[in-house]
């Protein structure tokens, strides 16, 4: 995990630390208990997540993770990793392209697409890939880096 660029980002970057293009890369292991643990929490309790058996009989064969499940991965990553600490998560877009399933490691990479410095606000890419390089989703995501 990382950016192009070595700054620390225990505490955060500023807009002046950004530059269009910059990126970020972080991976997660996606396992029956984090998905179990995102239904309890949110009370997504779609059985094509949660039930083998019931999974077994849809398109997919098997339990798949929830889609917000890696909205929520995002969130952390933005608030707490790049642009980092004191960072405010004002909008998102998804799109969901293919299924995540247990056992799966996925790579968020996001991209600084903008910066309007004006408004202290920057407009980033964000896709997951899976294991296998295949997209699995893309948005893009409007936020507010720390100003100090």
């Amino acid at each position: 995990m990382g950016t192009d660029r070595g700054e620390d980002l225990r505490n955060g970057l500023t807009i002046k630390q950004l530059t269009v293009g910059q990126t970020y890369e972080q991976s997660f292991s996606v396992t029956a208990e984090l998905i179990e643990d995102f239904a309890r929490v949110t009370a997504e309790n779609n059985p094509i997540h949660l039930d083998d058996k019931f999974a077994r009989e849809t398109i997919f064969g098997k339990r798949v993770a929830q889609g917000m499940l890696q909205a929520g991965l995002l969130s952390g990553v933005l608030g707490t990793h790049f642009p980092g600490m004191g960072t405010i998560y004002l909008s998102q877009t998804l799109k969901f392209i293919k299924p995540v399933f247990i056992d799966d490691e996925i790579t968020l990479c996001l991209k600084v697409l903008e910066i309007i410095e004006k408004k202290n606000r920057v407009l980033l890419e964000s896709i997951f890939t899976n294991q296998n390089g295949e997209t699995v989703l893309t948005g893009e995501a409007m936020v507010m880096p720390r100003v100090y």
